[in-house]
């Protein structure tokens, strides 16, 4: 059994993402003198200090992670162990596909496995105007691909 999907396959069924960790500050860390005590929890970061996300941005961050967390759940309740894995293997393989370098790289089996075949977003119809520009000097990008 792969151990690179034990850990997906573990957490419980969750249709809102969890909280966010919080960050530790030095109310959390200080000793009986008031100070940080490094010994035990490590150097003191300011930016960690400074910097507060809020709780809904770090809720949708992790928004697609799971609900397809839950869907691998339910299909592991309905059909067993075999079907997520099967599923997490298929996406595995498709995700490393090879390409021509010098062409627009569209993963539609990848998209097919995740759902997202009937979605359509920005980078799905919109190119930057580089890549247009761009002349399509197959030849060259292979010898690079392939350190020739």
């Amino acid at each position: 059994m792969c151990t690179c999907m034990l850990p997906v396959l573990k957490e419980p069924l969750r249709v809102v993402p969890a909280r966010g960790q919080k960050a530790a500050t030095t109310e959390d860390t200080s000793n009986s003198f008031g100070l940080h005590d490094t010994l035990q929890y490590g150097p003191r970061s300011l930016a960690a200090e400074v910097t507060t996300s809020s709780k809904v941005k770090g809720r949708l961050e992790n928004w697609e992670a799971t609900q397809d967390n839950l869907k691998l759940q339910m299909q592991r309740q309905v059909f067993g162990l075999h079907m997520p894995m099967r599923i997490l293997m298929e996406r595995k393989l498709v995700s490393q596909s090879s390409h021509m370098p010098a062409l627009h790289q569209s993963n539609l089996h990848l998209d097919i496995l995740m759902g997202r075949d009937e979605s359509l977003e920005c980078p799905d119809f919109m190119m930057p105007a580089s890549e247009l520009r761009q002349p399509l000097d197959i030849h060259a990008d292979m010898e690079k691909k392939l350190r020739m």
